[in-house]
């Protein structure tokens, strides 16, 4: 089976989610009821109201808006990581009700940059994998039941589909810690993938969102990668 390519996509998001936010924190400094909230949120932008609110740490404000996405082309390797952001929702590919007669899978850069010999030995390797799946598929019946204990032998590398949803406030946090050169090249291209796709929709919310440089001291210390200067030039361009 051929090599999967990353694909994340937006599918769903709290509709206007700027405005949302907005309303949410104003209610915190305001006697206005919500009709009256909702006027002033709408009259004006609230790009600097937001940042004010944002720089201020009230951060809570931005748990009112979510966002949804579908994950294609990534690794189980991948999925152990994700799944430790636990304030979000996942729905992810079965491996027991799906029979993987043919799977996909992901193939690591630095596997790659070994040369053609070292990617065809990686998929005899992965071929062999699948014989071995098919093989006790029919030892154990086929069907539901052998999948889920034939799947033992199956790689970190298969592929999988993911829809995730997170908010606004915890995908900050998830930026904060993948987005950086010091996270794992796979979840590090999903996490910048889905940055770039919430600052379209909301650009205030996102503004400084990215690896802990882009604000200021690099927090992984003596672990440092040494680029913030050019992270922080990345991440102001990322469109």
């Amino acid at each position: 089976m051929p090599e999967k390519q990353l694909k994340v996509t937006l599918i769903a998001h709290t509709p206007e989610p700027e405005k949302t936010c907005a309303l949410a924190a104003r209610t915190c400094y305001s006697a206005l009821d919500y009709d009256g909230l909702q006027a002033l949120v709408n009259e004006k932008d609230q790009t600097a109201f937001l940042q004010r609110v944002i720089a201020s740490g009230h951060t809570s404000v931005l748990e009112h808006a979510s966002f949804t996405f579908t994950v294609e082309g990534v690794s189980r390797a991948l999925l152990a990581q994700v799944t430790r952001h636990r304030i979000a929702s996942f729905s992810v590919q079965s491996q027991r009700y799906v029979s993987l007669d043919r799977f996909s899978y992901i193939i690591p850069p630095r596997i790659k940059a070994l040369g053609g010999d070292a990617v065809a030995e990686f998929e005899r390797q992965m071929d062999q994998m699948q014989r071995w799946y098919a093989q006790w598929q029919e030892k154990l019946g086929k069907g539901e039941g052998s999948n889920e204990d034939a799947r033992f032998v199956l790689p970190n590398a298969c592929e999988t589909h993911i829809t995730l949803t997170m908010n606004a406030r915890e995908l900050l946090h998830f930026f904060s810690l993948r987005c950086c050169n010091r996270a794992q090249w796979e979840i590090r291209d999903m996490a910048r993938e889905m940055l770039r796709q919430c600052k379209r929709i909301a650009p205030a919310i996102f503004e400084n969102a990215g690896p802990g440089c882009v604000r200021g001291a690099c927090p992984e210390g003596a672990k440092s990668c040494g680029q913030a200067a050019q992270m922080r030039e990345l991440f102001r361009n990322l469109k």
